[in-house]
């Protein structure tokens, strides 16, 4: 599944846009609609890419047999891996099989890297064991995919170098997504690709993205108050948008521990600003904290008793 962390960098990266801008973008919740759905096309492409790889078994022994001197060896490929049993359960998927016909992706222009994941992959002792082996294994058939994807696709340079060409999303959503195609392994029929994200974190996205745009002089405000001796002039744009996240998470978003919004931002800052932005960010908003505990203004849900109800 996608998490808040994934959201807070694609609404992290509209606010950017927009100060960076120095003017009103002409639909920034729309802009962070089309960054949300690039997850799910991302991730549709990666299955898209491994499903291509399995199946160019027979397209390779079609393309064999057809040459004008047949060999034995070309004549013998085996196309056992076509037949994958999980394979066919990601190719039987509705929402596999929607998410196709949405994004409408061109074979033409994966079928070079296809052919070459693929003989890597014919070349190696894993998939020898896996051709020989007649019986087929639940494990052994997700193991041969995972191997494909793993240490076939996402070490090979050329996929990566692909992949960042077309999708501006890779570096952010990349950790997650490896996780969520493990998922998918173990139960493609649980991951539903027309709700991802689902409407929660849709709503958290677009609240998020609101209320900063919304009460962003309010949380500013909060925010040079405590800068004492600091320029604002000085501060990252970035830091800036993130503490701006904070202070609203603090304030609008009653079901958010402080202690996990002052965390999270803290790990943005230092991802995706300075290597002293983590420090930074974490000192104001803790101080900014402190001071809307002391004037009653941060209220949050006992996430205890509310899971109780």
């Amino acid at each position: 599944m996608i998490t808040r962390r994934n959201i807070r960098i694609k609404v992290m990266q509209v606010l950017y846009q927009l100060d960076a801008n120095e003017q009103s973008l002409n639909n920034p919740q729309k802009i962070l609609q089309h960054n949300l759905q690039q997850t799910p096309k991302l991730f549709t492409y990666l299955i898209y890419i491994l499903v291509s790889v399995a199946q160019y078994a027979e397209k390779d022994a079609s393309l064999r047999a057809s040459k004008h001197l047949v060999t034995s060896a070309d004549k013998n490929i085996n196309v056992k891996l076509a037949g994958n049993l999980l394979l066919w359960k990601i190719l039987e998927n509705n929402s596999y099989k929607k998410a196709l016909a949405d994004f409408k992706f061109s074979y033409e222009q994966i079928s070079n890297l296809v052919r070459t994941i693929y003989n890597e992959l014919t070349a190696s002792e894993l998939y020898q064991s896996y051709i020989n082996t007649s019986v087929r294994e639940p494990q052994t058939e997700k193991e041969i995919l995972y191997y494909i994807f793993t240490d076939l696709m996402l070490a090979n340079e050329n996929f990566v170098a692909h992949i960042e060409e077309y999708f501006t999303n890779w570096d952010d959503d990349a950790e997650m997504l490896n996780l969520l195609m493990v998922s998918f392994f173990q139960k493609p029929a649980g991951v539903n690709l027309q709700q991802m994200p689902d409407r929660e974190k849709i709503d958290f996205a677009k609240n998020l993205l609101q209320s900063v745009i919304d009460k962003k002089e309010y949380a500013s405000d909060l925010i040079k108050a405590r800068l004492k001796n600091w320029d604002l002039e000085r501060i990252a744009v970035l830091d800036m948008v993130v503490m701006q996240m904070g202070v609203c998470e603090f304030l609008y978003f009653p079901t958010i521990p402080t202690k996990v919004t002052i965390n999270e931002y803290i790990d943005l800052a230092k991802d995706y600003s300075t290597t002293q932005s983590g420090q930074f960010v974490n000192g104001i908003l803790d101080g900014i904290h402190k001071d809307l505990l002391k004037e009653d203004k941060i209220h949050k849900t006992d996430f205890k008793r509310k899971n109780a109800n």
